[in-house]
């Protein structure tokens, strides 16, 4: 946490530090903080909690006086990504936040909150993925970020939250292409179908974050944001433009997952088909000698050769030269 301005920043103790005995409550040393912001002109603070409690939002949200409605979303892990300011550029950006593990091919998914004040930004994070830590530094470091007021802290989360979306896009993207290559191997259809749909799993990760924000993406890339300064629109095309690339590829990959699927599908089923077809023809093979053992071995005194002595061997050629036959026919139509 701290206060920032276009001459620097001040960085400011942990809030929760502010609970310990004698210290007091930390609600009115958050509210005076206005008064040091008014103080100076173009100053802003940004609060960054972390899975913060419940009572630790409702807090928060009587010192900036924040939407109930809003805090319930920010609150909640599961909430869709959405873009809710009024005309002055106040309000909540809720973002779903990407990160791809290299070792499982998974995609992990977090949420970033940010409320942007005339005065202040509150940042709400839920899961691992998405340190802001890099974010810090950055507009520590850049007074032209800086000079763009609160809502240079939603930029530099959005953009990051985007380039994120790129990085995960590109490598789910390279685990099509490597998939797509041994799709059509013999003895793998199985597998091939389980990974399919496990990507096709991950790509959805990646459409359920990106998705509720194409709408936001095109008013960015057509300047049609009101509470966007003219200094920032072209940071916030930027995005826009990064989040529709995401987008497409987004579709893109999920078309060509869903025909590998329907191909590694038909695959498998015309490798049983041809299993049952094997296993029918030696069937029919088998047919006859079992056939003819059964009718042998029903003990009539009066049969066919019974007595001959040369009845077994021709039985046997007779069983042999059929089963050949049969055979024959069976490679000769592609059954075996």
């Amino acid at each position: 946490m701290g206060v920032y301005s276009p001459d620097g920043v001040v960085p400011i103790d942990d809030i929760r530090s502010w609970q310990h005995p004698g210290d007091g409550h930390p609600g009115p040393k958050l509210e005076g903080l206005r008064a040091r912001c008014d103080e100076h002109p173009g100053s802003f603070v940004w609060l960054g909690l972390f899975e913060p409690t419940k009572d630790e939002l409702d807090m928060i949200s009587r010192v900036f006086d924040l939407s109930h409605l809003h805090i319930e979303d920010a609150a909640n892990p599961e909430q869709r990504a959405k873009f809710d300011f009024d005309a002055n550029g106040h309000g909540l950006g809720l973002l779903k936040v990407l990160d791809y593990v290299e070792n499982s091919s998974d995609v992990h998914t977090g949420q970033i909150a940010v409320f942007v004040g005339s005065w202040f930004v509150v940042t709400v994070r839920f899961g691992l993925v998405g340190d802001l830590q890099g974010l810090r530094e950055r507009l520590a470091t850049s007074s032209i970020l800086r000079e763009m007021g609160p809502i240079s802290v939603l930029y530099a989360v959005f953009d990051k939250v985007a380039d994120e979306y790129i990085k995960v896009s590109d490598e789910v993207g390279i685990d099509i292409e490597e998939l797509e290559q041994i799709v059509f191997l013999p003895g793998q259809r199985s597998e091939n179908a389980d990974r399919i749909y496990r990507l096709k799993r991950e790509n959805v990760e990646i459409r359920r974050a990106v998705q509720p924000l194409v709408p936001m993406a095109h008013s960015f890339m057509n300047d049609e944001v009101a509470w966007v300064p003219d200094v920032a629109r072209p940071y916030f095309r930027d995005i826009g433009e990064h989040v529709m690339r995401v987008h497409d590829g987004v579709e893109g990959a999920d078309n060509l997952l869903m025909i590998m699927l329907m191909a590694a599908t038909s695959l498998q089923d015309l490798q049983q088909n041809k299993d049952m077809r094997k296993i029918s023809a030696w069937v029919a093979i088998a047919a006859v000698p079992t056939m003819i053992a059964g009718i042998y071995g029903m003990n009539f005194e009066d049969m066919p050769e019974l007595h001959w002595k040369f009845g077994y061997p021709v039985i046997l050629g007779v069983m042999a030269t059929a089963c050949s036959l049969i055979y024959r026919a069976f490679r000769k139509s592609g059954w075996l």
